[in-house]
């Protein structure tokens, strides 16, 4: 039984995120034959007919960790929980059908704040074209805390994990990075003035590109379609929303393998760079840390190169190699350099 008192405890921090995940499901066996994928990708898959597997991924945002809203817009974070849900999907090469919301609202928010809310979410799905078909709400002492799992299907043939990347595989990117981070600095900074100055106004022209990525993320299902329609299946996958450098570890972790990339090959985005400049941050640093792009990292086999090579929105940063080989990002002048999984990990500690 747990003790509070007790002083031979374990920090959460030592675990970490994923850690953590893995230390408490790790005795959750699954005894169902429709259960095929548990815990450990970017969605379950349960399978009730021999045509389709179902699709299942949750994600719970809560204020004060996820979002702020000093400067995110409730219109905006009813779309961004609706998207970054429908990311997971993409992630497994799926396509999204159903969500169901929940949340735990405080006394300090009217009904309007909630129709603001709930209007987001549903610009969503009305893009995406899913269904919201049920929830539950609650209320909360802390705030507002917003739960939304995603329901969505596939072929059996055309679902994509994260552990199926081999030697030689090229290691692709959709987009460019580091612009999700980019924004958020630039939102802290232009609170910490407000609070200093109320009556300061902020000037954000010329960074609208890097807010919008911070504020309204898109779930590249559009990505997901180039690849089918090219005939071409990812041998892994994964949406970047903690950082390239952490969705890479798992990749290969979970593939078995290790991987080259080059520095000159990670694609960011002119105001990115001039952001990170203004900051004092480089560029690779956003793009390799930063998260929440909600980008898809994926690998292909080498002879698919012919189908992806004059597509613009795909972009080829290296490949897969043996696992002893380790995790490696190389430099513009060659040099190799060992690449540590620091993206975002909501338990990391500060120290």
């Amino acid at each position: 039984m747990f003790d509070d008192k007790n002083p031979a405890r374990t920090e959460i921090s030592s675990l970490g995120e994923f850690g953590l995940i893995r230390h408490l499901t790790q005795y959750f066996p699954l005894v169902n034959k429709s259960s095929l994928k548990g815990v450990g990708d970017d969605a379950a898959v349960v399978q009730y007919n021999k045509d389709e597997q179902t699709l299942i991924s949750t994600d719970l945002l809560l204020e004060g960790v996820h979002f702020d809203l000093a400067w995110m817009p409730l219109q905006h974070l009813g779309y961004k929980a609706v998207a970054v849900n429908l990311s997971d999907i993409a992630a497994m090469n799926g396509t999204p059908q159903q969500i169901l919301v929940s949340i735990g609202v405080s006394s300090r928010f009217p009904v309007e704040a909630l129709e603001e809310l709930y209007s987001g979410m549903k610009l969503a799905c009305d893009k995406f074209k899913v269904d919201l078909i049920g929830g539950d709400t609650s209320s909360s002492v802390i705030g507002l805390a917003i739960s939304i799992t995603v329901l969505g299907k596939a072929k059996a043939d055309e679902i994509v994990y994260r552990n199926g990347a081999k030697p030689n595989d090229l290691i692709c990117v959709s987009g460019d990075l580091g612009g999700a981070y980019a924004g958020l600095l630039v939102l802290q900074r232009e609170k910490k003035t407000f609070e200093a100055n109320p009556n300061f106004q902020p000037d954000l022209q010329g960074l609208e590109y890097a807010i919008e990525r911070q504020l309204k993320p898109e779930p590249r299902l559009d990505v997901v379609d180039l690849l089918r329609n090219a005939g071409i299946k990812p041998s892994s996958m994964i949406d970047i929303s903690d950082g390239l450098s952490s969705e890479l570890y798992h990749i290969c972790s979970q593939s078995g393998t290790g991987c080259s990339i080059y520095e000159d090959k990670i694609p960011f985005d002119f105001e990115t760079s001039k952001i990170a400049e203004e900051f004092n941050v480089s560029s690779m640093t956003m793009a390799l840390h930063g998260g929440e792009d909600y980008e898809l990292l994926f690998t292909v086999p080498l002879n698919d190169y012919e189908k992806i090579k004059d597509n613009n929105d795909i972009l080829v940063i290296g490949h897969i190699t043996d696992k002893n080989e380790g995790l490696n990002l190389i430099s513009k002048i060659g040099q190799s350099i060992a690449l540590k999984a620091q993206g975002w990990d909501s338990f990391k500690s500060d120290e």
